[in-house]
């Protein structure tokens, strides 16, 4: 507690060498260090952002959590690319932190994906689970603000925690603030009033000022989640002594009689008294704070002094290397036969679980009745069981950030998110954990993962089943996004996906599934074999132009992905011989050089997509395309896009007006051709 102490002191007192925002623990240190206090190697814990006394209390020196505070090279969690008390970490000698955004309360799913994936290597009895010195098994912590139990992402990670019953603690430190609202402003009930809604999540209410009731109520709940392996929500009232952060100050927007009505509840002078009644000498207690004050003014020195990080760095971790860099495997096997892409996606999944007993499958009825509404993963629950194959509730944001928790502790899960139209309440979870995890960890808290997401419009789907997401994920930096348009890439596809340990987002157009769509029957392929895989990043030409009529420069390129191709396909007849067509098949990473060689052969392009066109990533492929294949062009590279309306209208007549067609792509082509 003193050592706490004097690192806010110092921090207050350099503010001009402490340029970059920062909270403190002052008035939550004995709760925190209570907890800490608790904690195996074999455990887990969610620090947040005001949580440096349980980083002290797990072992940390102020040493390093200044580093992190000064954005230093050497800072051991995130080599200086995040705030303060924002800690991830791995190793055998204190317990595992996953990297965690600032955004409160979007911890409580993947730390709640954390004590998931526990439970599942429990049951499978899986090598990979980690158990303590004499046997203990896991628990996870994860620890919260009050204010951020009022996030609806809270919600659903209390509700899967207690449909499961899985070892996570909720440590719910309540000082009565969110940043300038006050509880009675914006909350009708605090935390453990807010549990009682969650039948089966026990839950105490502590004073967690009070460092004895803290670290006995601590210790009791901590060995009652080893044993019974149910969480559990502890809700403890600190003072808040320090400032919200360094940029918003206390007296901003805090009374005097507010502050000083905290003051009372400081747990240093709180402990500091119970030691005196309990004998100890004050003599020893005015060195152990003197030694702490000392310690940290010269660690903090050294931290001031240390080396800034390595601009050229700066690039490194955005993802974890991956093991597929090349295709393997026979593509088109003698004796196969002929499979749709659904049952490509069902065959690989199927396949990828009989070789991975990692491997996990969950989302919105995948489970064993219905098998997926798609019926993409239909049996798959009846051969490897409910513990492995299993509905969620409606619930995207869980479905899509339990795979941080799920990937930290080995668990390979893949996922699937209904419509691609309902990614959106994801999103939260998708940006701002999943797609920084591997970059702000550096490179140690990479999330393997694949999301399946259906995608398209096509048979009158209505404006929220038909919807294109393309250009909104390709927004999003530090994730992959693969576009498979027939089986043979489905199944290859999907291997790569799994196989890559960074998160890879699988855009699957129902259209496309059993090739109902007039046009589409080539996307029946034969089955690949058993050990294809089709590394991301790789294009292909699906149909090639011919060398005279290139020479003479009567052809023309379309580069195009999913749907597009059979557009494509279908255009080309109209032109033969003159036409390229180039299948993206991998969105994120783009294979640039292969685009670009095949550009500058041809000097005209089409870049044709099923999205919306206006500030698609079809328009933003097009001015790549302009500026590196400049002088090689004989016209400006064209778009064709759906019209920028904004859903995809019920009534297929409206549906089919919307979208792009083979016709539409011909006057386009006859155009560029005749330019």
């Amino acid at each position: 507690m003193c050592t706490a102490k004097a690192m806010a002191e110092t921090y207050e007192a350099n503010r001009a060498a402490c340029k970059y925002v920062h909270s403190t623990s002052r008035g939550h240190e004995a709760i925190q260090l209570a907890t800490a206090f608790q904690l195996l190697p074999c455990d887990y814990i969610s620090p947040y952002y005001r949580d440096e006394s349980i980083l002290l209390g797990l072992g940390f020196t102020p040493y390093q959590l200044m580093l992190q505070l000064l954005a230093k090279r050497d800072d051991i969690f995130t080599g200086g690319r995040e705030y303060y008390s924002h800690p991830n970490y791995r190793g055998d000698d204190k317990p595992t932190i996953i990297h965690q955004s600032s955004a409160t309360g979007m911890q409580a799913i993947p730390t709640t994906g954390i004590a998931q994936g526990i439970q599942y290597l429990e049951q499978v009895q899986s090598d990979r689970l980690i158990k303590g010195p004499n046997g203990e098994m896991p628990v996870v912590i994860c620890s919260l603000g009050d204010a951020s139990v009022t996030e609806g992402e809270v919600s659903e990670a209390f509700q899967f925690a207690v449909l499961k019953k899985l070892p996570v603690i909720y440590l719910v430190q309540d000082n009565g603030w969110g940043i300038s609202a006050s509880a009675d402003e914006v909350r009708v009930m605090d935390a453990y009033d807010y549990a009682g809604g969650f039948p089966g999540l026990d839950r105490v209410r502590i004073d967690g000022s009070n460092f004895e009731e803290s670290f006995d109520t601590m210790h009791r709940v901590v060995q009652y989640v080893r044993q019974q392996r149910t969480p559990y929500l502890v809700q403890a009232k600190v003072p808040l002594l320090g400032h919200h952060t360094s940029g918003v100050r206390k007296e901003f927007y805090r009374t005097q009689q507010d502050l000083e009505k905290h003051a009372v509840n400081d747990p240093g002078p709180g402990l500091r008294q119970r030691l005196l009644q309990y004998g100890i000498d004050e003599q020893q207690l005015l060195y152990i704070e003197k030694e702490a004050g000392e310690a940290v003014s010269s660690q903090f020195q050294q931290a001031v002094q240390a080396p800034e990080p390595n601009p050229a760095t700066i690039a490194e971790h955005v993802f974890a290397p991956t093991p597929v860099t090349e295709e393997k495997g026979q593509r088109q096997p003698a004796g196969n036969e002929k499979i749709i892409m659904v049952d490509a996606a069902l065959f690989a999944i199927r396949e990828i679980m009989e070789e991975f007993p990692e491997a996990m499958l969950y989302g919105q009825d995948v489970g064993r009745r219905l098998g997926g509404v798609f019926r993409e993963a239909a049996t798959l629950a009846e051969k490897f069981s409910d513990a492995r194959v299993f509905n969620t509730a409606i619930q995207e944001a869980y479905i899509i950030g339990s795979t941080v928790g799920m990937s930290a502790v080995g668990v390979k899960p893949i996922v699937e998110v209904q419509f691609a139209d309902y990614i959106y309440p994801g999103f939260n979870q998708l940006v701002t954990e999943i797609s920084k995890s591997c970059y702000l960890s550096c490179g140690k808290f990479p999330v393997q993962t694949v999301i399946r997401v259906p995608i398209g419009a096509y048979g009158g789907g209505g404006p929220y089943h038909s919807g294109s997401i393309e250009t909104t994920l390709l927004s999003i930096k530090g994730i992959k996004v693969v576009y498979p348009s027939n089986a043979a890439d489905m199944k290859g596809l999907m291997k790569a996906a799994f196989l890559d340990p960074n998160p890879v987002v699988m855009l699957e157009h129902k259209g496309l599934y059993w090739s109902k769509v007039p046009g589409t029957e080539e996307a029946k392929t034969i089955e690949p074999s058993r050990d294809y895989v089709l590394p991301l990043g790789k294009a292909t030409l699906v149909l090639q132009a011919e060398n005279g009529k290139i020479a003479s420069g009567e052809s023309c390129c379309i580069v195009t992905y999913g749907m597009g191709v059979y557009w494509a396909r279908s255009a080309a007849k109209n032109f033969p011989g003159q036409i390229d067509i180039i299948d993206l098949r991998t969105l994120f990473p783009l294979d640039e050089n292969f685009i670009f060689e095949r550009v500058k052969k041809h000097g005209k392009c089409l870049v044709l997509t099923e999205e919306q066109q206006n500030n698609s990533f079809a328009e933003a492929l097009a001015q790549r395309i302009s500026h590196a294949c400049f002088q090689w062009l004989d016209a400006s590279v064209e778009v064709l896009g759906a019209l920028n309306v904004p859903a995809v209208p019920m009534n297929m007549m409206l549906e089919q007006t919307m979208l792009p067609n083979g016709e539409k792509v011909s006057v386009i082509i006859k155009h560029l051709l005749n330019s």
